[in-house]
């Protein structure tokens, strides 16, 4: 099977002004992508949202007045990018990954560098051991190499072993780097080197981190997120018990991918969570035509092709001006309510709603408050949770 080639997505690009205006949204403190996606929904854009971050995270009860960032820090990073030779896609637009757009919480903007093509073709990733076998590793070459030569692009975390493996048998077909800090801090340092064979090709590094980010042990599961998010199947290959590519499996079957795992010898510390995830419903990997086939029917049913198609699911708007939404607050009755109706442990935002009997944007718009203020935990699949003053 070869797929066919898809046309580019559709999307609406956005202006100078507005990418610097979501970059700056998305660098204020507090602000992460679900918050961001329910600021442009309630303001109508990202300069509306701006201008009222510091009047919400005070109602939401802020110790301090938040940090927004600055045109001039926006203007830094995009120079930054520039000179490195990367960009910035934005969620709505045409460049942006199809598959990753549709999941909760999507990166609302990417920092990428490389052939931008290979960001809107469907992709497989593989993940791994970092002390992978030689065995591992050329099974993972393998699957790569296949998947690439009909069509689909590889996705990895540009680690040691298997991913490394992957990216290296994909360089020529079209490979993506995930990476867990700044495009221009890759890790590990050995594989700076194919990080440029990759973005020098058909290939694309991509990133939600600022430039210049180290990246720390906490951020590689967001990488994870990513290489799952951007994929329409992850292939597993040799993952101890506690391994983060178990992160990567548990991610894509939250967003409905398939999980493809390579069953090990019950001896090797490096195959027990691939053993067990075959326990828990992955697919049998014992060939590359395992994972050819297991992607089959989404090529099949145009699945690809309808996520090109579908809204953007953050889009700016013309919008009333922020004082007028302001005269429209919850009062402080109303906001109590919806205080008392949260807890530590997670809800989900349609039952508060339901609860208080309040409309739904005035519960968004409290919950924005609490957020900013660093008062609301969000779990994602719409569940939030205050966060406990112990």
């Amino acid at each position: 099977m070869m797929l066919r080639g898809s046309a580019r997505p559709s999307g609406t690009a956005l202006t100078e002004r507005q990418k610097i205006a979501w970059l700056r949204l998305i660098r204020s403190d507090n602000v992460g992508p679900a918050t961001f996606r329910d600021l442009i929904n309630h303001f109508g854009s990202a300069e509306a949202a701006l201008e009222s971050l510091p009047e919400l995270s005070r109602r939401g009860g802020a110790g301090r007045a938040i940090r927004v960032a600055s045109v001039a820090d926006a203007e830094r990073e995009l120079e930054a990018a520039y000179r490195f030779g990367a960009t910035f896609v934005g969620i709505g637009e045409p460049d942006y990954p199809p598959a990753l757009k549709e999941i909760d919480g999507a990166p609302p903007l990417l920092a990428v560098k490389g052939d931008l093509k290979a960001a809107t073709r469907p992709s497989l990733g593989i993940v791994g051991s970092r002390n992978a076998s030689a065995s591992g590793a050329k099974f993972a070459a393998m699957i790569a190499r296949e998947a690439g030569a009909v069509g689909y692009v590889v996705t990895s975390g540009l680690a040691r072993g298997i991913d490394t493996a992957a990216h290296r048998a994909s360089v020529e077909t079209g490979t993506i780097a995930a990476l867990a800090g700044g495009l221009d801090r890759p890790y590990p340092p050995e594989n700076v080197g194919l990080l440029q064979e990759i973005t020098s090709g058909a290939g694309l590094a991509i990133s939600e981190m600022p430039f210049g980010w180290e990246p720390r042990a906490r951020d590689f599961p967001r990488r994870n997120r990513l290489i799952a998010g951007v994929s329409l199947g992850v292939a597993i290959i040799e993952a101890a018990s506690r391994s983060g590519s178990l992160i990567t499996a548990r991610y894509a079957a939250d967003f409905g991918r398939l999980v493809f795992a390579v069953p090990g010898s019950p001896l090797d510390p490096r195959c027990h969570g691939t053993n067990d995830l075959l326990k828990q419903g992955a697919t049998v990997t014992t060939s590359p035509a395992d994972v050819i086939e297991g992607l089959a029917p989404l090529s099949r049913d145009d699945l690809f092709s309808r996520l090109d198609m579908e809204e953007p699911p953050i889009e700016e708007r013309r919008s009333a001006p922020a004082a007028a939404t302001a005269r429209t607050a919850p009062g402080d009755s109303d906001r109590a309510r919806i205080v008392e109706a949260l807890g530590p442990t997670p809800v989900e935002i349609d039952d508060v709603i339901r609860h208080t009997g309040l409309s739904a944007s005035s519960v968004y718009l409290v919950l924005l408050e609490l957020d900013l203020a660093g008062q609301l935990c969000r779990h994602g699949a719409n569940l939030v949770s205050i966060v406990s003053g112990e």
